[in-house]
């Protein structure tokens, strides 16, 4: 059987360069030439965490699908925390640019810290290159006071800990914090590998994501592009109040609930969220 050499796999298959010279991993799967999407992670995660839609067969055979890892996380730079650009809305836009660059217009598939992402991207450059975003337990905003940024109680007596920089305190409370982000709860092995990406971003990182405030209203109020926010019911990890904020909030979106899915809809419910993302894909064909 030949091999089609339109598709590529679900390794890394090489970086593009982000705002100061960062250099960003990049995960890719699917059809070169067909529209992509691009996925954002969470705080503390990488490009891994798709590994699932990476995997799919529907969605590889209709879709470029490119997950990158953040700043600092996965496979990519890290630069100092003290000026590697986490607080600065500018930076996660030049970044998100980059990997524009590489696949062309897009949808953007942002989970968690990753919605923000997006949202710093919508707020620098629009909607330049987009096609569509896709919000995934996310938050847009972050901060008192900011209710697209509300989280839930998994964080409660947590927090602290786990931007510890003693590994006796810090390995617990991570381990105790992947252990609340899916409503069943994951095997042994499953926690190990969150934890393992929570490990690799170095502490003063994992704080540095945190130390910024921002509200997203007029940002958001701002998308031009079709949307979709997509939450568990049994999140604890981020409120489905900030599901329902950024929902109402933009213009036309569409509002997605997984019932007993906690933060992680894309692994507890893979095929029926894969299944979302293929029909999402099609109201954006006009854009």
């Amino acid at each position: 059987m030949a091999v089609d050499v339109g598709l590529v796999t679900g390794r890394l298959v090489g970086c593009v360069e982000g705002a100061g010279g960062v250099r960003l991993a990049v995960r890719e799967a699917g059809r070169t030439e067909a529209p992509p999407f691009v996925f954002l992670h969470g705080w503390s995660a990488s490009g891994s965490a798709w590994a699932r839609q990476l995997a799919d067969p529907e969605l590889t055979a209709h879709h470029r699908l490119v997950a990158l890892d953040l700043r600092g996380h996965g496979e990519s730079d890290t630069p100092d925390p003290a000026g590697g650009g986490y607080a600065d809305p500018a930076v996660w836009a030049a970044d998100v640019a980059a990997v524009l660059e590489r696949t062309g217009p897009a949808v953007l598939v942002g989970w968690s810290y990753g919605g923000l992402v997006i949202a710093d991207y919508l707020r620098e450059r629009g909607t330049a290159g987009v096609r569509g975003i896709v919000l995934v337990d996310a938050i847009t905003e972050i901060g008192p006071g900011n209710p697209g940024g509300e989280v839930g109680p998994a964080w409660d007596g947590l927090m602290r800990p786990a931007l510890s920089e003693d590994p006796a305190v810090a390995v617990p409370a991570l381990t105790a914090f992947a252990g609340r982000m899916t409503a069943t709860p994951l095997p042994g092995a499953g926690v190990q590998r969150l934890v393992s990406d929570m490990l690799r971003v170095p502490p003063a990182v994992r704080a540095a994501l945190f130390r910024r405030t921002l509200g997203s209203a007029e940002v958001l109020a701002g998308v031009s592009v079709p949307a979709l926010v997509v939450h568990g019911e049994r999140d604890e990890v981020i409120s489905p109040r900030a599901a329902e904020y950024a929902a109402g909030k933009i213009p036309g979106a569409q509002m997605r609930w997984f019932e007993d899915v906690g933060h992680m809809p894309f692994a507890e419910r893979t095929d029926a969220f894969d299944t979302v993302l293929l029909e999402f894909a099609g109201s954006t064909t006009s854009h």
